[in-house]
């Protein structure tokens, strides 16, 4: 039995999510160097998803995103209370928002979101 890499996970809810428009997060989170793979979740609430991603990660944090926000989840938070959310039409603060998800698996300080 293969063990898989631990990385963050980044909840869709089907296969025509559009990734390309979170590329300043993944440049974030690539910035501080912790790995990210996508995975398929059935909810429809983003913040749902993004918890169902923390859980399923063995870093313990999730993402989710919908057309307006994108959510940094924590596993050990209440499903409810994302640790972040941010406009997504804000390229500076979505790449903040991926440093700041690869910051919580490395234990540093978070960037100051704009």
């Amino acid at each position: 039995m293969g063990m898989d890499r631990p990385t963050i996970v980044v909840a869709i809810k089907n296969d025509t999510d559009d990734l390309k428009e979170l590329s300043d997060f993944f440049n974030g989170v690539e910035e501080e160097e912790i790995p990210v793979s996508v995975k398929k979740f059935e909810f429809n609430s983003a913040t749902e998803r993004a918890y169902q991603a923390a859980l399923s990660s063995h870093l313990s944090v999730g993402i989710g995103f919908d057309d307006k926000s994108v959510i940094v989840h924590y596993k050990n938070l209440h499903e409810d209370e994302p640790l972040f959310v941010a406009d997504k039409s804000n390229k500076v603060n979505l790449r903040i928002l991926g440093a700041n998800a690869a910051r919580l698996v490395k234990g540093v300080p978070f960037k100051k979101l704009n």
